[in-house]
């Protein structure tokens, strides 16, 4: 590599601390949260040429009138300033967090402006500021502030830190001269990171899509942050979930969602912490599809064509920015491993069994329907081949992957298989009885794009120009000329076929549900057009490894090439941008509307009822402590934090009874004030039942979730296999070192 003159490393240090300065001038993580009266949400009143909402005693009602949005802010101190002018007394300032009034000020006629001060002890959960009305008089809202005392999130830091760490690395592997890497490489991992960020350009801006799932994804990474915090690790309980009540976490893969809530606890922003997953995510997408492809085939037109049609392909973007699918999209990052993985374990290289192992690992760990479908694809591969298996004794390797994807997920499945048999969950709502309805029509298939309807699906034709070559190499060309990898190949597009044909209406999903077999399985998977991502991977797999191998086609390949990626490019450029969401709409507003995206005011968090107890439905939830009789029972103490309460207690009567506001999941201890174990009951709505002591004498019990015995044992397992892996890959890398000192 040719030495960088001393002129361009002047202009890259110039612009690198150019840079940074405009990132930190752009910081607003510390600018106050502005509303006009006119902004705030309300259900009266009347919006004056000032844009004060102005409600007078004429309308008639009394309550909350007016209130910003639900807001995620972090622990700390601020300031609520409210300009108004107001007639007559008992109208009131009102904070909330997740349904419950935490704190409260009147607002006094004889002025017009207050300022109220609150501390978050924690971080706080959909947080809303009303304004209660007391009916009579007019009140005329002009302003409502919000100040943070430090700052409301970090993102702008986050930024620079990230600027610099990549700004040192090009420092030091390309204009110091230490890269090893050739042209080739540094031009094909250039593309994948160009793809990725194209991918998520969609992303860039002041505001997020709010998908149909968003908001349970962003609950558990705000979740997951808490339960961090609470010292759970691996996490199982979300301490903060259904109203402080806790929600079971062990149920859904969490693991990649740790890069978010590792974010949050440093206090970046709930938007940012998202959209910096979609990111990693399509990174990781890019590398799969780069890793599997290249081990497959030694064509760089065909391994950078899948790079680009996978990461770009419709349905991931359908999953991101309409779905809101957070698990989906990431176990889509893996199944180009998985289909290059089953190849070597049978066919290819035996060497490479942990593609596979990857593959698998990385679907489980994002989505269990995904890893569902993985896993009958492995089993059909099986069968297929179980003559070449075991003639080649196969079967050895791919024991040997099993064993590996068992020993590093153990952690995780143990608490999933517990939880699922113990847990006296509520599973009903996991079945969609309307299979058939959610049938994608065939000729969207062909079409682009469009984010607009929430049911829209479609292969693109890029992915369908794959198919092309596909066709095109299996049934134009001559056998002769046909390997066991063409079998694989062919394999792999019936397949796909297979799948894409089943999520549509012409497959008779409706005939089938009759049989009770079907109808378990089509519930349980609830749409079709799930079998659309892995029928993606598999064409663009075929694709792409045909185009090198066919000879049709050889005098094309570059347009092929060229025509394929600039059809795919359209994907992202037919991402709508909302006019109605341009960044600012003017100056005043402008740190408004950056909070609105970054404190996630504009989508809100959602529990689903999937994995909670039986009867724990939101109108039976509470945060109050609940008593047999309050008159022979009180509370004098009720303290929380995280999974850990303490109740103190006085009670003189014989079987009463206390419920304290915890789900009840397996894995939580009670202890009296001696340190004695208290026995845990199921109460009602899912909560814990404790019975009382009723010599009238004070006492407490307090409640800490722990660690179960099998999880232990299963955490310790997958450790130590991790442990294995890296000292296995460090003891390599030291003996390839000294073979490459010696040479």
């Amino acid at each position: 590599m040719r030495e960088i003159p001393v002129r361009t490393k002047i202009i890259y240090t110039v612009s690198v601390c150019l840079i940074t300065l405009l990132l930190w001038l752009g910081n607003e993580g510390s600018s106050p949260l502005v509303y006009s009266g006119s902004e705030l949400q309300h259900s009266v009143g009347q919006i004056d040429s000032e844009y004060s909402l102005v409600v007078q005693e004429s309308v008639a009602v009394n309550g909350v009138v007016a209130g910003t949005p639900e807001y995620i802010l972090n622990r700390g101190s601020y300031t609520i300033s409210l300009n108004y002018t107001a007639q007559e007394t008992d109208s009131v300032l009102e904070l909330w967090q997740q349904g419950r009034k935490i704190a409260a000020w009147t607002i006094d006629p004889g002025n017009v402006q207050m300022n109220a001060d609150f501390t978050l002890s924690k971080d706080a959960q959909q947080l809303q500021i009303r304004i209660n009305y007391s009916g009579r008089g007019a009140l005329t809202i002009k302003e409502l502030t919000l100040r943070p005392h430090t700052m409301f999130y970090s993102d702008s830091f986050f930024m620079i830190a990230v600027f610099l760490l990549c700004s040192l690395f090009v420092w030091i592997y390309f204009i110091k001269g230490k890269s090893s890497l050739s042209r080739e490489q540094v031009v094909d991992y250039s593309v994948i990171l160009g793809v990725a960020l194209l991918a998520t350009t969609p992303m860039m801006q002041t505001y997020l899509y709010n998908g149909d799932d968003l908001c349970y994804h962003l609950a558990r990474l705000e979740g997951l942050k808490d339960g961090i915090l609470d010292g759970q690790i691996p996490v199982n309980i979300l301490p903060e979930g259904l109203q402080g009540n806790g929600y079971l976490n062990a149920m859904y893969p969490y693991l990649f969602l740790y890069i978010g809530a590792f974010l949050r606890i440093l206090r970046v922003s709930l938007g940012l912490s998202y959209k910096t997953l979609i990111f990693l995510a399509n990174l990781g997408t890019a590398v799969s599809a780069y890793a599997a492809v290249k081990s497959m085939c030694r064509s760089r037109r065909s391994v950078m064509l899948a790079v680009v049609l996978y990461t770009l392909m419709p349905y991931r973007f359908t999953n991101i920015f309409s779905r809101g699918d957070l698990g989906e999209t990431l176990a889509l990052i893996f199944w180009p491993l998985i289909i290059a993985g089953l190849y070597h374990v049978i066919l290819g290289d035996t060497k490479r069994w942990y593609y596979l192992v990857v593959g698998l690992s990385g679907v489980l760990q994002s989505h269990i329907l995904s890893a569902a479908f993985a896993a009958a694809i492995c089993v059909i591969t099986a069968l297929v081949y179980c003559v070449r298996i075991v003639r080649d004794r196969r079967y050895i390797v791919i024991g040997r992957a099993a064993g590996w994807f068992l020993l590093l997920n153990i952690w995780y499945l143990v608490p999933f298989v517990y939880y699922y048999f113990k847990g006296n969950l509520s599973t009903d709502v996991l079945r969609w009885s309307g299979y058939f309805e959610q049938s994608v029509n065939l000729s969207n298939f062909t079409q682009s794009i469009s984010l607009y309807n929430k049911q829209y699906f479609s292969l693109g034709l890029a992915i369908l120009g794959c198919v092309g070559i596909a066709v095109i190499r299996f049934v134009c060309e001559k056998n002769g000329s046909r390997t066991r990898e063409d079998g694989y190949l062919l394999y792999l597009f019936v397949l796909g076929c297979l799948m894409a044909y089943m999520t549509t209406g012409y497959f008779p999903s409706r005939a089938l549900l009759s049989s009770t077999l079907f109808k378990n399985i089509a519930t349980m998977i609830q749409f079709p057009w799930r079998f659309l991502g892995p029928a993606c991977a598999c064409f663009v797999v075929v694709g792409a490894v045909a185009l090198a191998k066919s000879d049709t086609l050889k005098p094309y390949r570059n347009h092929i090439f060229a025509m394929l990626v600039g059809i795919n490019l359209l994907v992202v450029i037919s991402v709508p941008a909302d006019n109605s969401h341009m960044p600012y709409d003017n100056a005043e507003a402008a740190a408004s509307k950056g909070h609105e995206s970054k404190l996630a005011a504009n989508i809100g968090l959602f529990y689903p009822y999937e994995w909670r107890l039986d009867g724990a439905t939101e109108d039976r939830l509470t945060s109050s402590v609940v008593l047999s009789d309050v008159n022979r029972i009180s509370v004098s103490d009720y303290v929380r934090k995280g999974t850990a309460s303490s109740v103190t207690y006085t009670a003189d009567l014989d079987g009463g009874y206390m419920e304290l506001p915890i789900q009840n999941y397996p894995g939580y201890r009670a202890y009296d004030e001696n340190g004695s174990r208290i026995k845990i009951e199921q109460g009602e709505a899912g909560r814990m039942r404790f019975a009382l002591t009723g010599d009238g004498k004070q006492h407490i019990i307090r409640v800490r979730y722990g660690y179960i015995l099998p999880f232990m044992a299963a955490n310790a397992v997958s450790a130590l296999t991790i442990g294995c892996i890296i000292f296995r890959l460090w003891r390599r890398a030291a003996q390839q070192g000294k073979i490459r000192r010696a040479l």
